[in-house]
């Protein structure tokens, strides 16, 4: 098959969002490694577990531990076949090469990141401010992650070539900060629920405003509120920009997917404090939390929609700015 053919780039565009796909369970898994104090199952070792490659003998925590590790992998392969096929399948100065390469690039940083954790022993029930700190980090560049993919499928599916942002708007610059800000407050949040599990609602109130208590519980008291109002924001944001458009507008259509998925997240964060965090719900809300992300870039890059050139589309735009 011709690999500059239509059907080539129809197919690395299917192959784009499977791999944005795949990176979902792959993080899933990854706070299933914390929420199950395994993070310390391949011991103080990487990338061998336990000073071996494969293990041979494994307890319930190695195995959870080496298998996120066989997932990271896997997903790497993947987006070294991502960048690979599309500096065979798209031109010179194609935007693709370029965003193909930028994923690599947070994907070898998170890795990085990633061995970090395991180095410097921020896992199981560590309490320290480093490891809060650590999580923020490698929390910001998941998201870097998950927006860069996001932007390669949305580009071969679009048939977009550049991307230019002339003077981008600060709303919408704003809601992908936001976004970014909630995200990190619940990390810090979950790491909390994990080390600190509550017998009621109440008991974990008392833990809340207690002098007494971790730096944790004090700081898991933010995440409510500001999840709340940056809700608001994003909903503000959504609703401003499908004003006026039509009903198949492409921005319009994000615009929708934003509101939706914004109280449906609104509805899981109540729900997973009503139920003290149990594991099941606290990735629940994780996976939503990923979906709502990907969902705001994609709104960012809808308001940047190309004026279609011939086969290939060429954005000179500008963040449409809300008023």
């Amino acid at each position: 098959m011709d690999l500059r053919s239509a059907q080539s780039r129809t197919w690395f565009g299917r192959f784009a969002w499977g791999v944005l796909a795949y990176n979902l369970p792959v993080i899933l898994w990854g706070a299933y490694v914390r929420v199950s104090f395994s993070g310390d199952g391949c011991g103080a070792h990487w990338p061998s577990c336990n000073g071996q490659l494969l293990p041979t003998q494994m307890a319930a925590p190695t195995m959870i531990e080496f298998t996120h590790r066989m997932m990271t992998s896997l997903d790497s392969i993947a987006v070294i076949a991502l960048c690979v096929w599309a500096f065979l399948a798209f031109p010179k100065r194609h935007a693709l090469r370029r965003y193909t390469l930028l994923s690599l690039a947070f994907l070898l940083v998170e890795a990085l990141l990633g061995a970090g954790l395991v180095l410097f022993r921020y896992v199981a029930k560590d309490q320290s401010a480093g490891r809060a700190w650590y999580l923020s980090a490698h929390l910001t560049n998941t998201m870097l992650l998950l927006a860069v993919l996001t932007a390669v499928a949305w580009l071969a599916q679009t048939n977009t070539q550049r991307l230019r942002f002339g003077d981008p708007s600060r709303n919408a610059l704003a809601a992908l900060a936001v976004t970014v800000v909630v995200s990190i407050t619940g990390a810090i949040a979950a790491l909390g629920d994990t080390l600190f599990p509550a017998s009621s609602l109440t008991a974990g109130m008392q833990q809340d405003f207690s002098s007494a208590s971790s730096w944790l519980l004090r700081l898991r008291l933010l995440h409510p509120v500001i999840a709340v109002l940056g809700a608001v924001y994003l909903l503000w944001i959504a609703i401003t920009l499908r004003r006026g458009r039509d009903e198949s507008d492409p921005t319009r259509v994000a615009a929708g997917r934003v509101i939706t998925l914004v109280v449906f997240q609104v509805a899981a964060g109540a729900i997973n404090i009503s139920l003290l965090a149990p594991v099941w719900m606290q990735l629940i809300h994780l996976l939503i939390a990923d979906v709502v992300w990907i969902a705001v870039v994609m709104l960012a890059l809808e308001t940047v929609r190309p004026q279609h050139i011939g086969s290939s589309a060429v954005v000179y735009g500008t963040f449409a700015k809300a008023p």
